[in-house]
């Protein structure tokens, strides 16, 4: 059993998307909890006191089932896949242990072939999403301070996340920041490497990159009247 992630790590995941069947599963659940769920666990511990120096409102929970590591089970009573595992790692690190999951939050997506950080809102609720747009609208300058940090351009970008096609009602087509006022979600992303994982400073090359976004995670938390 490793500590952290590892080379395989990847190759469990990728036998996983070739085999993503019950009994291939049991027969190599134990390769998953060596080489996956405790490697996770690991990192979740390690982020621990690095995402405490970030926001002391952020969880790093390393329990087994309801923490920051995403259940591999996929729920499949709604999609069309219906394959019963995931082929990807996630970690979520919320803000407080009882926030769900539309809070804005920090994620780490470990895949053999989609590797990426992620932080702030996916797909926020209606009023979530009003509050937000209804602060940029206040607030521009705050707003242009957040999408114009250097620090955000060099490590993360803004996601485009399928926006409206047209102002959303209220709000001029010619509103200074109506791309943004447009979004439906507002989530910066980072591409992360095979070499980035299995390093040794996993968990402090993602929370260097994860200061960035503290800005736009202060401006959503601000907006929602969150503390962060």
């Amino acid at each position: 059993m490793t500590a952290t992630f590892s080379t395989r790590t990847f190759e469990f995941l990728t036998e996983l998307s070739l085999h993503n069947e019950r009994p291939w599963f049991e027969a190599n659940k134990q390769r998953y909890e060596d080489d996956v769920r405790e490697p996770a666990r690991a990192f979740i511990r390690r982020m621990a006191p690095l995402l405490a120096e970030l926001s002391p409102e952020l969880v790093a929970d390393d329990r087994k089932l309801g923490g920051s590591l995403m259940r591999i089970y996929r729920d499949t009573r709604f999609g069309k896949d219906k394959t019963p595992y995931k082929t990807n790692v996630g970690i979520q690190f919320r803000l407080g242990r009882d926030k769900d999951v539309h809070a804005p939050g920090l994620y780490v997506h470990i895949a053999a072939d989609e590797l990426f950080i992620g932080a702030g809102m996916w797909r926020p609720p209606g009023d979530a999403l009003n509050a937000i747009r209804k602060r940029i609208d206040e607030e521009p300058d705050a707003w242009s301070a957040v999408v114009n940090d250097p620090a955000l351009g060099q490590d993360l970008r803004l996601s485009d996340g399928e926006p409206l096609s047209r102002p959303p009602r209220g709000y001029a087509k010619d509103h200074p920041h109506v791309e943004d006022l447009k979004r439906r979600s507002f989530l910066v992303m980072g591409a992360l490497d095979v070499a980035d994982v299995v390093a040794d400073d996993f968990a402090e090359r993602v929370a260097t990159r994860f200061r960035a976004a503290v800005p736009l995670m202060q401006f959503l938390c601000d907006a929602l009247g969150l503390p962060f």
